[in-house]
């Protein structure tokens, strides 16, 4: 399985939009400081995920998500799946 999550840093009030094949690993990392794009927003939380069968599938719903370019659509998208 492949998956998209969205996280998010009270620290730096953003989201981040990714797609990985291992969601623990990954958000463990971005804990972890392992992303110099997360790391000044240490810790992050997981606030949605979506599981895809292929790598392509989940970065084409990678892409739609940040394609949007609007904070709106993400806290409805996380409201909206609770």
């Amino acid at each position: 399985m492949f998956y998209v999550y969205i996280i998010y840093s009270e620290k730096l009030d953003r989201y981040y939009v990714g797609s990985c094949d291992d969601l623990n690993r990954r958000i463990s990392d971005h804990n972890r400081g392992r992303s110099k794009y997360t790391k000044p927003g240490i810790p992050w939380i997981l606030k949605h995920s979506e599981s895809h069968n292929t790598r392509p599938e989940a970065r084409k719903r990678e892409a739609e998500i940040k394609s949007k370019k609007s904070r709106k659509y993400i806290d409805w998208l996380i409201t909206s799946n609770g």
